[in-house]
């Protein structure tokens, strides 16, 4: 991917350097699975066993999964403001379904993957103190996610959700390449 030619920037790909980093044992993911007593959704569960455990990923990149953290929801504000998150061991947590952290975003934005309730195996974005709406991706499970990503980021495209960022916007953003017309002679 970092020598296609006309692919979307990747905010934070200068982290990860598109590298996915070592698997996962089934015994690692296990025991994680046990001591957080959750069932990781079955196609992300599988990305970390049979592909990496980490690295290459959308914003700064997968987490490793002992870096990862589960989170709730939290309720929807009286004023209809969006809804936060909070660490499963916060005070203020609500008990209920759970997400699990999977992807670094920086600052307090979260990338999550539901493990519990409705929404498991769904990827969504949000942030952990209600800056903005949380979203929620219409890719069916995480490999589809994953997938969608690298194929806008081939194919050049914008996709906020992604952290990706098409050629055209780069080249005109302040933080984009600049071309300076040549001089004269």
């Amino acid at each position: 991917m970092p020598y296609q030619a006309h692919r979307s920037h990747s905010m934070g790909s200068e982290r990860h350097q598109f590298r996915v980093g070592p698997k996962v044992a089934s015994a690692q993911a296990d025991a994680f699975e046990h001591e957080h007593r959750i069932a990781l959704p079955l196609a992300y569960r599988e990305f970390l066993v049979e592909l990496g455990g980490s690295g290459a990923g959308p914003f700064y990149g997968l987490l490793p999964l002992e870096d990862c953290r589960l989170f709730t929801m939290d309720r929807q504000p009286p004023d209809g403001t969006p809804r936060g998150f909070h660490h499963v061991d916060h005070p203020d947590a609500l008990q209920g379904d759970r997400f699990l952290h999977i992807v670094e975003m920086g600052c307090s934005d979260l990338c999550l993957i539901g493990v519990t309730g409705p929404l498991t195996g769904r990827v969504l974005t949000g942030n952990a103190d209600g800056f903005w709406q949380a979203n929620v991706s219409s890719a069916r499970d995480f490999l589809s996610w994953y997938e969608r990503w690298l194929d806008h980021m081939r194919d050049g495209k914008d996709n906020p959700a992604l952290g990706l960022t098409s050629p055209p916007t780069v080249a005109s953003a302040p933080w984009g390449p600049r071309v300076t017309a040549p001089r004269a002679r």
